[in-house]
């Protein structure tokens, strides 16, 4: 009598017999339990990548779509004719993202305030012309959980629009205003701003980047939003040195703060800006753009011994090796340094930082031109969680032999790495980094027109590269997992090869393939080429000026 086979000799079959069995194993599990699985494999911050994980699970079954759609925690929408459907595909959402190409915003939310979305606590209406006031008044009555306001980019802020957020969402712990569209009046905005201070009394985190604030706006900010933690105000030119430190002490549990101006001219670094910055003893986050600041700011960062998870000083003057070296020798607890444009650093000085920073995640040393392609090696090996390296533009010199391979090692921590702008790189170097970091999944070789080989990646950018349809056509047919893929000012490159790429990579017409802008397609030319609609389900294909005029944008924003 023959013996009927036990389930571990199934799983040890074949491939192409274990399926089956794998499917009626698992199809008396819960959609709970399958819900717990794959939040164990989807287990990043990022909603791109959820999305990119989610689309595959979700066309095994029905009962996998069932369960990714309850994993959908975001969404952008464009057409009000959708939503009641999208509402009771989507039932956990708890964010909404206006599209910037919605000519209806106001009709738009307010049907949106007609569905009972208990979960939403976040709604962005970035970019749009002007910001919705009807619509707004009308969401804000009927959902009262949103916590989180992004008002970025909008075209045409005026400051009744502050006192109208103020009025519609006093539960707000996340305020994002920056970078307005003719807000030149900075005088006007001042009883907006105070009055959102009075109002908004639980604020955690504010982005005034580009916004018209003033000092005296800023005073009012710190003194009333008790709750208040992370700020970020680049690009504020009013913003002076003795009006920030006034304002910082009116707020001492302040716990990231991120500035810059564009004047460049003005010392950040006087006894009362030190005085005022060391007294945020739970300062975790620390990022100086384009800031004239000293040593002894350093120094007494150092000195004070602040919680410092991050530092950045991109394109900061004024301070020395000595400066840096007394900070990260005290503060080592760093994750993420940029010191992008300090032109003090060789790679003895690299070696030396890097050995008290064992910890750190990312670095950026883009611009620092006296250091070369050995700091490249020399990091992985001194920090062993670093995964992303930023080197654009540094020293040209000789790239090491492959033959001396062994002597760096192999690091797989490193998934991201950007070497942009650097003349020295060639065919041999990109080989011997997919060597000596297996697990790249983004490599930036923007403006590297030496460059023809490209290893196995998730997102590549060639841009303004050497590259042709030949080379495109090896990186389609060996690049597998190529989800993301820049090639503008590519000269070399002509429609054939960017046909030949989407067909071999379909996924690149989902998540994003940018092309050079002097090829342009027709619709119907990138449909044929990738089998079908472009960006089916959520997901959106990115052209830069590369579509004729009749093709929109819009037109593949699918759900």
């Amino acid at each position: 009598m023959e013996r009927k086979p036990t389930s571990s000799a199934l799983n040890s079959s074949s491939s192409s017999s274990s399926q089956p069995t794998v499917t009626a194993t698992c199809s008396h599990l819960s959609d709970d339990c399958w819900e717990f699985i794959f939040r164990l494999i989807i287990d990043d911050d990022d909603n791109r990548i959820k999305l990119r994980y989610l689309k595959p699970l979700s066309l095994v079954s029905k009962q996998f779509l069932s369960v990714t759609n309850r994993l959908r925690l975001s969404l952008t929408v464009y057409d009000p004719s959708y939503l009641r459907s999208i509402f009771k595909r989507f039932t956990n959402l708890n964010s909404l993202h206006l599209a910037s190409n919605c000519t209806h915003s106001d009709n738009l939310l307010r049907q949106i305030s007609r569905f009972p979305l208990k979960q939403l606590t976040s709604l962005s209406l970035s970019n749009q012309r002007s910001i919705p006031t009807n619509g707004l008044r009308a969401f804000s009555q009927n959902i009262t959980t949103v916590t989180s306001l992004n008002c970025s980019h909008i075209r045409s802020l005026n400051r009744f629009d502050l006192f109208l957020i103020a009025e519609c969402f006093p539960l707000l712990e996340e305020l994002d205003l920056s970078y307005p569209s003719r807000c030149k009046n900075y005088a006007i905005y001042v009883d907006g701003v105070e009055a959102l201070s009075i109002a908004l009394i639980k604020l955690r985190k504010v982005n005034l980047s580009g916004f018209p604030i003033n000092n005296q706006s800023l005073f009012h900010l710190f003194n009333n939003c008790k709750y208040l933690e992370e700020v970020i105000m680049f690009s504020c030119n009013e913003i002076t040195s003795v009006g920030l430190a006034s304002a910082i002490c009116e707020r001492p549990t302040l716990r990231s703060i991120s500035v810059s101006t564009m004047g460049g001219s003005e010392v950040f670094a006087t006894s009362h800006f030190i005085d005022s910055l060391v007294s945020l003893k739970g300062l975790t986050c620390l990022v100086l753009h384009y800031l004239n600041i000293s040593d002894e700011l350093l120094y007494s960062i150092a000195r004070e011994g602040l919680p410092l998870t991050r530092l950045d000083l991109h394109c900061c003057n004024g301070y020395s090796y000595a400066g840096i070296f007394r900070l990260l020798s005290k503060c080592q607890r760093i994750q993420h340094l940029n010191l992008e444009g300090a032109d003090y650093l060789n790679d003895q000085h690299v070696v030396q930082l890097f050995s008290f920073l064992g910890d750190l995640v990312s670095i950026n040393l883009s611009h620092c031109y006296k250091i070369s392609e050995s700091t490249l090696f020399a990091l992985p090996k001194s920090c062993p969680s670093l995964s992303e390296i930023k080197m654009e533009r540094i020293g040209s010199d000789v790239v090491a032999n492959s033959d001396s391979l062994g002597e760096f090692g192999v690091y797989p921590q490193l998934k991201a790495l950007y070497l942009g702008d650097n003349s020295w790189l060639s065919d041999e170097s990109i080989i011997m980094f997919a060597s000596i970091f297996p697990n790249l999944q983004l490599l930036d070789l923007k403006f590297c027109d030496h460059i023809s080989e490209v290893p196995k990646l998730e997102v590549l950018n060639l841009s303004a590269t050497k590259v042709d349809d030949e080379t495109l056509y090896v990186i389609s047919k060996n690049c597998s997992g190529l989800m993301q893929l820049q090639l503008d000012h590519c000269n070399r490159v002509t429609k054939k090869g960017v046909k030949r790429v989407l067909k071999n990579r379909r996924q690149l017409g989902e998540h994003g393939c940018i092309i050079p802008s002097s090829l342009v397609f027709r619709e119907s030319e990138l449909c044929a080429c990738h089998g079908g609609a472009l960006g089916h389900r959520g997901m959106f294909i990115c052209w830069n000026f590369g579509l004729s005029q009749s093709t929109t944008l819009a037109r593949y924003m699918q759900f």
